[in-house]
């Protein structure tokens, strides 16, 4: 008979991911020694993600801060390949990313969170801080429905030799899923990449499910919710 081992309780560590994954201002560096506390009391990662993410942590506290925050906008804010933004990877500039992002930005609602002043649903520290009200079972099954593009995004990390790739390869831990990296396409010139596609183009949806319609996604876990409940700082 098969055993199937229940998934550790997350919560502060996926608090501690998101916070990681943000612009690594003043606030964070000062807050470095009890993010890492709460990663090590809570226990959720292996033994040996623990200590990549203390090496990146380590590191951050000792580069010059202008450097790291000029180092972070080059990685996540100049190309897809490694943007946090989730539905770039999804719908890129096609119009069903409007749909998807109220979509989400709803399911935040339904569970007592609502979205700062510019923030955009999609930004992957906010949606860990949703994950993190989630009870166990229902925050693994929805970081696993997004797995792929932890992945593609871990990979591209990895292929840059940056350590935020230990941050994404903990977030495929919490899903269940293995870090390994995939195949990705060479990046297009950063002025193609944002080039305003042509008016009436449209987007794609070939080798979709309903070619020629709208493909909204949505990020929402198959197992009921919890009730709606406020999110907490780690």
């Amino acid at each position: 008979m098969a055993l199937f081992n229940p998934p550790p309780v997350a919560s502060k560590t996926l608090r501690v991911l998101a916070r990681l994954l943000a612009y690594p201002d003043a606030e964070l560096r000062d807050h470095l020694a009890p993010l890492r506390e709460a990663l090590h009391t809570e226990r959720a990662l292996a033994p040996q993600r623990l200590a990549e993410l203390d090496a990146m942590m380590a590191a951050l506290a000792m580069a010059e801060p202008l450097e790291t925050e000029a180092t972070y906008v080059e990685l996540f804010d100049r190309g897809r390949a490694t943007s946090l933004h989730l539905f770039e990877h999804v719908h890129g500039d096609s119009r069903d990313r409007g749909p998807a992002m109220i979509d989400l930005a709803q399911t935040y609602e339904k569970a007592g969170m609502y979205l700062a002043e510019g923030e955009m649903p999609d930004f992957l520290p906010v949606l860990l801080e949703f994950t993190s009200t989630q009870p166990p079972r229902e925050a693994r099954e929805f970081l696993a429905e997004m797995a792929h593009i932890f992945n593609a995004i871990f990979s591209a990390l990895q292929q840059r030799g940056s350590a935020y790739a230990s941050v994404l390869g903990a977030l495929l831990e919490l899903a269940g899923e293995k870090a390994h990296p995939v195949q990705l396409a060479a990046e297009e010139p950063i002025d193609t990449v944002w080039e305003e596609p042509v008016v009436f183009d449209g987007c794609s949806s070939k080798g979709q499910a309903k070619p020629g319609q709208p493909q909204p996604i949505h990020i929402v876990p198959r197992a009921a919710r919890a009730r709606p409940s406020q999110g907490a700082q780690a």
